[in-house]
C-alpha cells in the first residue's frame, strides 16, 4: 500500500498564463495524475494546491474545471492562507510587483517559498528576502526552468564530457514578433511593456540569462548592455493605444569567468529565422554545438569544413547540414514539473537544493546592472553576491 506524504501548496497567480498552464496543470495536477514524487520506499509526495488570488470566479472555474473543490480549494485571502498551519508552501507567480511583499508575508509565517522570478523589483529586496528566509530557518526555490530543458541539458552533458575542450564563446538569441495588439491580439500582456508596471525584457529575461551562463559555463563578472524600445506604441486587452514605456529589446555583452565571453541578444521585435524561439552556440578549440529547447547539434574539430571567402561565387555548401545531432538519450520531462518534483523532495526528505533565493538575486542584480549599463553607457563589474 501507498504511502501519501502530503504537501499543501498556497499557489498563488495561477490565472496568469505561466501560472496556470506551467505551474498547475503542467506541474502539480500532472505530479498528482501520475500518482505523486515516488520516493522509491512505497511513499510518494503529494502535492494538495490551494488556488489562491484576486479573481473568485476565475479561481472557481480552474478549480471545478480540473476536479479540485471549489470551495476548500480556492481563496481570495491571502493573509487567512498564510494563517493555516497546514499550508506547507506558498507559491508565487503574480506580477513582479506584488511578489516581493507576499512572500514577506509568507516567510512571515513559517511557510516554505517557491517562487517565480525575479524575486523582487531590486536587488536590496531580492537580497532582503533571501536573509529573510535563511533566519526564519524555511526552505526556499526560485524557478529556472530552462536548465531543464532538453537542449540545454544535452548542452550540459556536452560540457561535463569534455567536447568543447577550452570554451571561447556563447551566442544566444532569443526572442519573437509580439504583435502590437491593434490588429493581431498580442501573445504578451500590456504590463510587459510599462516599465511602471514592472514590464521590460531585461527585468525578465536578464535573470534567465544568469543562471543559464552561471550554471553551464561560471559566473558573471561584467556586464554591457544596450536597450531599446523599437515598439513605441502598442494596444492593451481592451484595444485601447497606450505608450510602450519598457525595453522590448536587449543586446548584451557578459564576461565569464575563465574569460569565456556570452553576447546574448533578447528581443520581442524580431522575426524568427533560427529553428527554435531560444538558441544559444558554443564554440570551443575541440567543437561547437547550437542548443535550443529541445535539439542540440554539434560540429567537432576533426568534421569541421573550410569554408573559403569568396563573395563573387554562390555559396555551394549546405552549412546546416553539416552538422551532427545529439540524441536524446533519456526522456525529458517537462521542465517546471521536473525542478517541482526537486523542490517537493528537498522539503520533504532535505535533499539539496541550489536554486534557492539568493540565486534568483543574482538574476535581479544582472537586471539592475544591464539597465544601468545601458543608461550609462559602460561595462559594469558584477560583485559577488552573499548573505
Amino acid at each position: 500500500m501507498t504511502t501519501k506524504k502530503t504537501v499543501r501548496i498556497a499557489m498563488n497567480g495561477v490565472t496568469g498564463r505561466m501560472g496556470y498552464r506551467q505551474h498547475l496543470v503542467r506541474s502539480i495536477l500532472a505530479i498528482r495524475e501520475q500518482g505523486g514524487v515516488d520516493l522509491g520506499d512505497g511513499s510518494v509526495i503529494w502535492p494538495e494546491p490551494v488556488l489562491v488570488g484576486r479573481r473568485e470566479h476565475a479561481l472557481r472555474e480552474i478549480a471545478r474545471q480540473h476536479g479540485l473543490d471549489p470551495e476548500t480549494d480556492v481563496t481570495t485571502d491571502l493573509d487567512a492562507v498564510l494563517a493555516d498551519d497546514s499550508i506547507d508552501i506558498y507559491f508565487d507567480s503574480q506580477i513582479t510587483l506584488t511578489r516581493e511583499a507576499a512572500i514577506k508575508r509568507a516567510i512571515a509565517a513559517g511557510k516554505h517559498i517557491y517562487t517565480e522570478k525575479p524575486t523582487a523589483t531590486s536587488l536590496d529586496g531580492a537580497l532582503a528576502l533571501a536573509r529573510l528566509a535563511k533566519d526564519a530557518g524555511v526552505k526556499h526555490g526560485v524557478v529556472q526552468d530552462k536548465l531543464f530543458l532538453p537542449g540545454l541539458r544535452k548542452l550540459k552533458r556536452l560540457i561535463d564530457g569534455g567536447f568543447f575542450g577550452r570554451i571561447l564563446s556563447v551566442r544566444g538569441e532569443f526572442g519573437y514578433w509580439v504583435f502590437e495588439g491593434d490588429w493581431q491580439p498580442a501573445q504578451r500582456p500590456s504590463w510587459n511593456y510599462r516599465s511602471e508596471d514592472g514590464g521590460g525584457i531585461v527585468v525578465d529575461m536578464f535573470p534567465h540569462w544568469e543562471y543559464v551562463l552561471h550554471e553551464l559555463f561560471g559566473r558573471v563578472e561584467t556586464v554591457q548592455a544596450l536597450t531599446a524600445t523599437h515598439v513605441p506604441q502598442r494596444w492593451d486587452e481592451q484595444g485601447k493605444p497606450y505608450q510602450a514605456t519598457a525595453d522590448d529589446a536587449a543586446y548584451g555583452i557578459f564576461q565569464l569567468e575563465g574569460g569565456i565571453v556570452a553576447q546574448i541578444n533578447s528581443s520581442w521585435s524580431v522575426r524568427v529565422n533560427r529553428d527554435e524561439l531560444v538558441e544559444f552556440q558554443v564554440d570551443g578549440t575541440e567543437g561547437s554545438a547550437v542548443a535550443g529547447l529541445r535539439n542540440c547539434r554539434v560540429q567537432h574539430r576533426s568534421a569541421t569544413p573550410k569554408p573559403v571567402w569568396n563573395p563573387d561565387l554562390p555559396a555551394t555548401e549546405v552549412f546546416r547540414e553539416q552538422w551532427q545531432e545529439v540524441p536524446d538519450n533519456g526522456e525529458f520531462d517537462n521542465g517546471f514539473k521536473a525542478q517541482w518534483e526537486l523542490f517537493l523532495r528537498h522539503v520533504v526528505l532535505d535533499e539539496p537544493y541550489t536554486w534557492d533565493l539568493l540565486a534568483g538575486a543574482r538574476g535581479v542584480q544582472l537586471a539592475e546592472l544591464g539597465l544601468a549599463s545601458s543608461s550609462d553607457g559602460r561595462r559594469l563589474t558584477v560583485p559577488e553576491l552573499s548573505l
